[in-house]
């Protein structure tokens, strides 16, 4: 397909990494810009253009990186293959921060702190509320008690204010919560987005190791989990500590001491309405943190399932016309359910510890409301308590058990955000590593620059690297001139298109224009195009939403390109294989169309096909060699007036003249 070269962004480099050994001021040429280059933003900081939200979107915050990537953190030598796994899980968690905490920072959300205070103060006077409702609690059992009618009506009518409050504060809680929560997750997937856009990082990742697998379903569901639990659990936290403070004194005061005797002797207990509740809240939580310890790893490895779940899924949608035409249903479908079967699996496991965690927390708030009771009794029936105030201690009993029980109930969503906090910065760490090896001068980036003597590409001692160290290409010398056709040639495998991916800049920067939207071109001209590459009969659906990309055939998707790259008319084009799927009769129909319409366009081709040389005016052949692929010749396929003296050092150790015909 087609790939349109563009005027550039600012340069970058990532792995498999582009080589370069040529001093400073000879840098590998790109297209000679016709306009000044922009300045290269802060590391992860969107451009002005990349900040506008589109119309119709939600107000919400936009997001960016701000900060250039931490340090990498390598586990120490020292370290035990376990113990550095656990160390990495641990900073995982920390990595997640470093970028999740920018939300409440300079660049972040304008109304961060503000709807973090205001969900606060919501919580504080929640809890005021619940102490009101409390006392009232003792009071109507008091007066009931006393058979006292008119407290108990005058305590029926301010109930309804009581409650109407409480309700009122806690709806607002919900709004401000989730407010908060949306905010944060558009804040922190737009910065996350935005860098794995970046310089082609999307790209690279497929290239590279690290635990980054299936990037979409980390920028989906577990970004969106790794956002919405933490502000649960603050607010979860603040409230429980808040009740479980203020509820602990009221049981104190309440309850007293209890004495009773043991062996002749009389013993006696200080609140120990506290001390029992104190108790039951360890037994549980300790309960609930031996049951549930494997919680964490379980939900991990069910995301991580469940993500190449969605992955499988959608490779056969994406392919549906081969797997059709192949009749690969049968293996597609045996794939499908290995991997529906590991999703299961995963799940087995996971409900055991939901049955394991829901016996501990089932248990515990059948026992809750009946303990103080039971315990309040004796005093009542001495005539030391009265009903309300057994009442008012039952009730603020069970507040403290569910501010104690507080990680009984949640530990479950504890883990499920560990997991998915883990999975994100996993995939924030590899674009830490690509950002990195994109700033570090060490690595023998591919400079870019301007060419010189009007050339329109120039390569200079340009070298290609896998990320393991493999060379792909070795020192190449090309220099390319404005209107030039070049045919790039050579047997499989000797780095024909990694040659000219690193020409487009797709191991260095996205610094091809990309198509504009639909709205940038008349339907005239969309049309028009169209009919020049054979796509006539599409013209009347130019409006229809569908899978293009699916119900186009091969020939018909290569056919679109040549029609946008019509439309874009660049100064360079990078075409790989672009007419693989076509028949020769319709090769030639597009390649007359190119050069007919953009008669001034640099145009450097990889292909195998022969009959593409009558379109070329140039052809240069790569040959396999010991460490890289090397130039081995240059041929004039039509006679040039102007000399390229750049490519006489261009043939290093093939024992070639240049092989160009002059």
């Amino acid at each position: 397909m087609p790939k349109a070269k563009a005027k550039p962004t600012p340069a970058g480099a990532a792995a498999p990494r582009a080589v370069r050994q040529s001093p400073p001021q000879k840098r590998a040429g790109e297209p000679k810009p016709r306009q000044e280059k922009p300045s290269r933003p802060r590391d992860g900081e969107p451009k002005a253009s990349e900040q506008k939200a589109p119309a119709d979107a939600a107000p919400e915050a936009i997001g960016h990186a701000g900060t250039p990537p931490p340090e990498a953190a390598e586990p120490g030598p020292a370290l035990s293959p376990e113990e550095a796994e656990r160390a990495r899980k641990k900073y995982l968690l920390r990595r997640f921060w470093i970028s999740g905490r920018g939300y409440w920072g300079l660049h972040g959300d304008r109304l961060a702190w503000p709807l973090t205070i205001g969900l606060l103060t919501l919580i504080c006077v929640n809890v005021g509320f619940q102490y009101g409702i409390n006392r009232w609690n003792r009071a109507i059992f008091d007066a009931i008690e006393q058979r006292d009618a008119h407290t108990v009506y005058w305590l029926s009518a301010i109930f309804l204010p009581l409650v109407a409050g409480s309700i009122s504060l806690v709806v607002a809680q919900v709004y401000i919560r989730m407010t908060m929560q949306r905010r944060w997750r558009s804040w922190l997937t737009t910065a996350v987005i935005q860098r794995w856009l970046a310089s082609g990082r999307y790209y690279q990742l497929n290239l590279v190791k690290g635990d980054h697998a299936n990037p979409e379903a980390r920028l989906t569901e577990d970004l969106r989990i790794a956002t919405e639990s933490p502000v649960d659990f603050v607010a979860g936290v603040l409230n429980a500590f808040l009740s479980a403070s203020t509820f602990i004194v009221v049981l104190w005061t309440i309850g007293g001491a209890l004495s009773f005797s043991l062996g002749g002797s009389v013993i006696t207990v200080p609140g120990f309405l506290v001390v029992t509740a104190v108790i039951y809240a360890a037994i549980t939580s300790t309960s609930m943190f031996f049951i549930g310890r494997h919680f964490v790893e379980l939900s991990e490895q069910k995301n991580q399932t469940e993500a190449e779940f969605r992955y499988v899924l959608t490779r056969v949608r994406e392919n549906g016309e081969s797997i059709a035409l192949l009749g690969g249903e049968e293996e597609e479908n045996a794939g499908i359910f290995r991997s529906f079967a590991a999703v299961l699996g995963r799940w087995a496991r996971l409900t055991g510890q939901h049955m394991r965690t829901t016996l501990v927390s089932q248990g515990s708030s059948l026992f809750a409301p009946v303990v103080p009771v039971l315990l309040c009794a004796p005093k009542f029936l001495d005539g030391s308590m009265s009903l309300g105030q057994v009442m008012q201690a039952a009730s603020a009993f069970a507040l403290v058990q569910g501010a104690f029980g507080w990680l009984v109930d949640n530990y479950p969503r504890l883990a499920d955000w560990n997991a998915s906090a883990r999975r994100i910065a996993s995939l924030m760490m590899s674009l830490d590593g690509l950002e990195r090896a994109e700033e570090n001068d060490k690595l023998g980036r591919i400079q870019r620059g301007e060419t010189e003597d009007g050339a329109m590409l120039s390569l200079r001692n340009l070298s290609v690297t896998l990320d393991d160290g493999t060379s792909v290409v070795k020192e190449t010398e090309v220099e390319i001139q404005p209107g030039e056709r070049v045919l790039v040639s050579g047997e499989s495998g000797t780095g024909k298109s990694t040659l000219v991916r690193a020409i487009a800049g797709l191991w260095l920067r996205r610094a091809t224009a990309y198509p504009a939207a639909a709205d940038n071109w008349k339907k005239a001209e969309i049309a028009a195009a169209l009919d020049k590459v054979g796509l006539g009969y599409l013209k009347d659906r130019l409006e229809e939403e569908a899978p293009w990309d699916q119900t186009l055939s091969g020939g018909e998707k290569q056919r679109l390109a040549f029609a946008r790259l019509l439309l874009h008319a660049p100064d360079i084009v990078v075409l790989d294989e672009a007419t693989s799927a076509l028949d020769e009769k319709s090769q030639d129909k597009m390649m007359q169309t190119v050069i007919k319409e953009l008669p001034r366009v640099t145009i450097i081709s990889v292909a195998h096909r022969a009959e593409l040389e009558a379109f070329h005016t140039r052809k240069i052949t790569l040959e396999r060699r010991q460490g890289g692929a090397r130039l081995v010749s240059d041929v004039d396929l039509v006679s040039r007036k102007k000399k390229r003296g750049l490519f006489q050092r261009a043939l290093w150790g093939s024992g070639a003249n240049g092989g160009a015909g002059r």
